[in-house]
């Protein structure tokens, strides 16, 4: 079984008295291979500490997204700036966003994501880029967002049928939607191209106190294959740095 390649949401750690810099320190001493959702003007740090960026956010907005036609010029030219800079920097993923229903159908919404996608999977094929679509839960945190069962979001990468547009599936936000992890990690992790974690309820460090095995987990998302990065996204209780390793050690499995 391939160890699981770890990587640390920037914004949840960088906050308060936590700084930049103890953020990439403690990640590299701790064995952590990248940073995530990392500001561009922290690109330089990240890798002078021999990490990776694993995958930064594709274009604008979460809520105003591929699921309008009207967006799509604007949503092309940023991931072709997104993918000439992930090429450069060694970034493997981009992160999009379906937007918000606000009304859309679900199978009209799809056509359309999977329209705005096969405008863009040309441009990731040539740079061996992933442009993946976040999976988030609508009835906590991003209300009405459309993208927020695996099932649709495989429908769209299926009628996009590129080898580079897949999903992020986050595992706090499919707990929340659907739950069912493991089995729709065996079911349907070849769509999967990068993973976030966080503990449910309250999206806080992956102890006792919450609802998900995150070793069982881990272990079927190495069983499936897969081999990029799985990126922590919780906002942590106490000392940073002891719920980064803390976190790493959990999902340490081989």
């Amino acid at each position: 079984m391939a160890a699981i390649r770890q990587s640390v949401s920037w914004w949840c750690f960088v906050r308060d008295a936590f700084g930049p810099e103890q953020l990439v320190r403690a990640a590299a001493q701790i064995g952590y291979e990248a940073c995530e959702l990392v500001p561009e003007e922290h690109w330089p740090l990240v890798k002078q500490h021999g990490l990776a960026i694993a995958a930064v956010s594709g274009h604008a907005s979460l809520t105003d997204g591929l699921n309008r036609r009207e967006n799509h010029a604007r949503i092309e030219r940023e991931v072709r700036d997104g993918i000439a800079k992930a090429v450069t920097w060694g970034i493997p993923s981009l992160i999009c966003f379906s937007g918000n229903r606000e009304g859309l159908d679900d199978a009209v919404g799809a056509e359309v994501t999977a329209d705005g996608l096969r405008r863009l999977a040309p441009y990731a094929e040539d740079a061996g880029i992933n442009l993946v679509v976040e999976l988030l839960n609508s009835r906590l945190d991003h209300p009405d967002y459309q993208c927020d069962r695996t099932e649709w979001g495989v429908t769209v990468c299926s009628m996009v049928g590129s080898p580079r547009v897949k999903l992020l599936y986050d595992i706090y936000h499919m707990q929340i939607m659907e739950g069912d992890i493991v089995r729709t990690i065996e079911t349907h992790g070849k769509w999967f191209a990068h993973y976030h974690t966080a503990g449910v309820p309250g999206r806080r460090d992956m102890d006792e106190t919450q609802e998900l095995y995150y070793p069982a987990i881990m272990r079927a998302i190495a069983a499936s294959g897969y081999d990029g990065f799985v990126g922590h996204e919780f906002i942590p209780k106490g000392e940073p740095v002891a719920a980064l390793k803390t976190a790493f050690d959990l999902c340490d499995v081989a």
